[in-house]
């Protein structure tokens, strides 16, 4: 019997504790909290009283992150020369690596080098400089493991200037290798 009494006072009590909890708030009260919420700067709306709401931001696995460097740095498909120059500079070096990691890991895509040369020299001298530049991007990628099959080299010269203001930073504009996919 003692038991049965226990039982009923719970089944009471419940119902209680579940009336006690929902209460409703006055919409003075709703400003009030809503604006306190808002004191440290922070997003909140009045549907939320004043609680905040958001995401954690992702955290990348290091792999995740080269991955997303690298594809970042391959949106650059310029490479520069200095003048009369065709060995590739160290500033290239990482532009250049992600482009091969690429072909490496996707070994059906192929790319086009483009040689160019600002347009002092002969048409003759700066063709062949143009194919000088590159070749050297090509060797450069063929050193990392990159198939010759997936590369195709042109030299353009002089022939198709990026800046044609004729100035000296017109005609280093002009001085480069181009990787078109």
């Amino acid at each position: 019997m003692e038991l049965n009494k226990l039982f009923k006072a719970m089944v009471v009590a419940v119902p209680l504790l579940a009336l006690g909890a929902c209460s409703s708030t006055s919409q003075s009260e709703t400003d009030t909290s809503s604006n306190i919420g808002n004191t440290a700067g922070s997003s909140t709306d009045v549907n939320n009283a004043g609680v905040q709401t958001g995401s954690a931001a992702q955290i990348l696995t290091p792999e995740e992150q080269q991955r997303l460097k690298e594809q970042e740095l391959r949106k650059e498909h310029i490479i520069y020369f200095d003048f009369d120059r065709s060995e590739v500079q160290p500033q290239f070096a990482e532009v250049i690596q992600a482009h091969g990691n690429y072909l490496i890991e996707h070994p059906n895509v192929k790319v086009l080098i483009e040689g160019h040369a600002d347009e002092r020299g002969t048409p003759e001298y700066n063709i062949a400089l143009g194919e000088r530049r590159a070749k050297a991007v090509a060797k450069y990628l063929q050193s990392m493991g990159v198939m010759p099959s997936q590369m195709t080299i042109v030299s353009y010269g002089e022939e198709k200037p990026l800046d044609l203001s004729r100035t000296n930073e017109g005609f280093a504009k002009n001085r480069r290798a181009v990787l078109v996919y």
